[in-house]
């Protein structure tokens, strides 16, 4: 009997237990960020799947995982097929697919810390339709039954200095506060891991590749804070680090808290799309009154001050020497005939990332694809045996760092050998498509939903495309996986503001043959006349053997000749 096998047959036990008929079982766990720490990987362990976006159906007899285009072949590969069906996450949305599935009078369980309210009331609705009701689980059944899972980072926070935030907490406080009292809120519910490391100007280890601290915060509309954490992790100097007005609880008082704001009869602002269906609703049961409404560090998280920006220059810089140097390794190991699998290529560039000794963490799992592999926009070498370069061929790298000052974020294709005339052809199409945006003059108001054809334009004449966004915005030494900017077909989308940092990654993958991405990070900056464009960060060149000249325009050339002699200029040194 295989392990997922066993697990799912658990989990239909709890179900019967409790008279469900399907339960839903997302890739996210209570904090609902992208990454998700050892100890909460519960999609993982009940399937196998290890991809970031995911959510399960689990029924009697059946169960369904869906995924979106980045994990079609990955969840192939990882899940066994006799235990589940695949399905779209997007095209087809599990709670829809449930709807179709199941009899009136149906109970579909969830695990209501797991969602946002927005999913849970949006679900409610869908299912209601059909007859069938969405239930609270009192106890997640993974949680009942994961006998061997891993123990919590036990790392300390890391109280990051004023000269790389460029403003104090107290000061991010009392600015954040103000538009509480706009919302006509007495207090925010912050759930965002990030933007709880970002009001506080701290850092920490508890999660893979983001360097936040696993915590819940409110605060209130006079500028006091109440940070709900492991208060072991915290360092001595903290208080006088944050500033007046910021208590500390363990996590185990937040639902105590959360019911005193209800009793108390307390307007609290949360964000129905990024905070815990669970959080509200038991602010609600106890008298709260809920304002749905943005996280309120979302806007000012996202829009980098001076020193963030200042910072996020130097970084790139360091690192694109780092990524400099890894192309030209990789250039003379290949015309020495030493053809190195994808885990020592990622190996050799994490350890030309950590030479100077300043580097904290890689920002995100290495995505080092070799051939038919980089078909995959989100592949990992370590799901599998690595695969080997081979002559004729193309290798796509996509990688980024953590630093004190700030975040990176590059893909690099490189041809391994002599490229092929297809190669060259679709790769120049796509540098195309960087080109043209990463030139893009927009005026204000604009976002990313309105620029993402310029990028996708070129491949879309040969009747290509790629199943995924173009840019998404970039945190300062936090996630790489920034939101509300984005670049992306898919809407509503965010106003692109001055000092947002966001990436700009067309692609294209021949299933089967070859991947291709040209990524560099962009800043959003504002002219004299109000009109706003991008500041290219990220500094390596490109293959220029996988350019064809004669599809690129005069002043294609000439963005790429600066790029190129701008690279040499301040990577050189």
């Amino acid at each position: 009997m295989n392990p997922t096998k066993e697990r799912l047959a658990l989990v239909r036990h709890e179900m019967a237990a409790a008279g469900l008929s399907a339960y839903l079982v997302p890739r996210a766990d209570e904090y609902l960020g992208e990454y998700v720490p050892p100890q909460n990987e519960r999609l993982a362990w009940l399937t196998g799947f290890t991809g970031s976006a995911g959510m399960l159906a689990v029924l009697p007899d059946n169960a369904a995982l869906f995924i979106d285009g980045r994990y079609t072949i990955q969840a192939q590969q990882q899940v066994p097929k006799s235990c589940c069906e695949f399905h779209h996450l997007i095209d087809e949305p599990p709670v829809n697919w449930l709807a179709d599935q199941l009899p009136k009078d149906a109970k579909v369980g969830c695990d209501p810390r797991m969602h946002t309210l927005a999913w849970f009331e949006a679900s409610q609705k869908t299912l209601a339709r059909k007859s069938i009701e969405l239930v609270e689980v009192a106890q997640n059944p993974i949680d009942q039954h994961w006998q061997d899972r891993p123990e919590a980072q036990a790392q300390p926070a890391l109280l990051l200095e004023q000269s790389y935030t460029g403003e104090a907490s107290l000061a991010k406080r009392k600015r954040l506060a103000s538009s509480l009292k706009e919302a006509d809120a007495d207090v925010a519910l912050i759930t965002q891991l990030d933007s709880i490391a970002w009001l506080l100007n701290i850092r920490g280890a508890d999660v893979p590749r983001l360097p936040v601290l696993l915590a819940f915060a409110t605060l209130a509309a006079d500028g006091s804070a109440t940070l709900f954490t492991d208060p072991g992790k915290l360092p001595k100097g903290f208080p006088k680090h944050v500033g007046k007005g910021v208590a500390v609880q363990a996590l185990e008082a937040l639902p105590t808290a959360l019911q005193a704001l209800g009793k108390a009869g307390k307007k609290v602002l949360a964000d129905p799309a990024t905070a815990n269906a669970w959080c509200q609703l038991r602010c609600k049961e106890a008298g709260a009154e809920l304002i749905k409404g943005d996280d309120p560090a979302l806007i000012p998280k996202a829009q980098k001050n001076k020193t963030e920006l200042k910072g996020i220059q130097n970084c790139h810089l360091r690192d694109g020497a780092a990524v400099c140097r890894f192309l030209a390794w990789l250039d003379a190991e290949v015309a020495a005939g030493r053809l190195h699998d994808e885990a020592q290529l990622a190996s050799q560039l994490e350890a030309l990332r950590r030479e100077p000794g300043d580097l904290h963490d890689l920002a995100f799992d290495t995505i080092s694809a070799a051939g038919a592999n980089a078909a995959q926009p989100h592949y990992s070498h370590l799901n599998g045996k690595p695969a080997r370069l081979r002559m004729g061929s193309l290798y796509l790298v996509d990688s980024g760092g953590q630093y004190k000052d700030g975040t990176t974020d590059i893909t690099r294709t490189v041809a391994i050998g002599q490229p092929s005339k297809e190669h060259r052809k679709m790769f120049t199409l796509v540098l195309k498509g960087h080109i043209a945006l990463a030139q893009a003059v927009f005026p204000k108001g604009t976002s990313g939903i309105q620029l993402d054809a310029l990028a996708r334009q070129f491949l879309w004449h040969e009747g290509q495309d790629y199943d995924h966004g173009t840019g998404h915005g970039v945190g300062a030494f936090l996630s790489v996986h920034e939101g509300p900017q984005r670049i992306s077909p898919r809407g509503p989308q965010q106003e692109l503001l001055p000092g947002m940092v966001i990436s700009n990654e067309p692609g294209y993958y021949k299933p089967s043959a070859y991947g291709i991405r040209c990524e560099n990070l962009v800043a959003v900056h504002e002219r004299p006349d109000g009109m706003r464009h991008f500041q290219t960060l990220t500094l390596a060149p490109f293959d220029r053997r996988l350019i064809d000249p004669a599809l690129l325009t005069p002043p294609e050339r000439q963005w790429l000749t600066h790029y190129h002699t701008t690279v040499r200029k301040q990577i050189t040194p």
